[in-house]
């Protein structure tokens, strides 16, 4: 897309008949542009396939991506900002960790409805509400969001539901070194 958007660019100068001040240090300019932003894309291809071996010799690595919607990144994230997760005593903890938890609201006598919290890890709930989002294929995932679409929440609302649903099995699967196992999407919706 990169080279196609830079090739536009030239042919779209190339039929230009006004000629603008200014014009002629663009030929210098743009190619250098464009070779700087090729080197970003080239060191984000290789940093990536090195994450992605350094991933794949963990031993937990493989429990992790076993969960729809786990791959490379969001499997990264969690195993370095959670471990093991060996230290968080419970699913809840590790929720509120990850500002997923639901928080009251509360002055003086007056309690008010739930709401997501501002606070938390911000890396580690990016990347359970995107994990979320492309786990929306998976049949039990998709019943849950459904769900709470049907109680009248709001897609992003439902969307941190089912993160906060899901880290919970992260957490179970980090404690227990299991693989996820999917539920049928009735048991999964009760």
């Amino acid at each position: 897309m990169a080279q196609r958007l830079i090739d536009d660019v030239f042919d779209a100068l190339d039929e230009q008949t006004v000629v603008v001040p200014g014009t002629g240090t663009l030929d210098v300019v743009i190619p250098s542009l464009a070779r700087s932003l090729a080197a970003v894309h080239e060191q984000r291809r290789a940093l990536e396939a090195q994450i992605k071996a350094l991933l794949e010799a963990h031993p937990l690595s493989k429990v992790l991506t076993s969960m729809p919607g786990v791959a490379v990144r969001t499997a990264a994230v969690l195993l370095v900002t959670v471990g093991d997760g060996t230290s968080f005593p419970t699913a809840a903890h590790l929720a509120s960790y990850a500002g997923l938890a639901p928080a009251t609201k509360s002055s003086g006598t007056s309690i008010h409805g739930e709401h997501a919290p501002r606070g938390g890890n911000r890396q580690l709930k990016r990347a359970m509400f995107l994990s979320a989002f492309a786990a929306l294929h998976d049949p039990a995932s998709r019943t849950y969001y459904d769900k709470c679409r049907a109680r009248g929440k709001t897609h992003t609302q439902a969307l941190l539901r089912l993160a906060r649903h899901r880290i919970s099995v992260v957490f179970a699967m980090l404690r227990d070194g299991t693989f996820y196992e999917s539920r049928a999407p009735e048991a999964a919706a009760a």
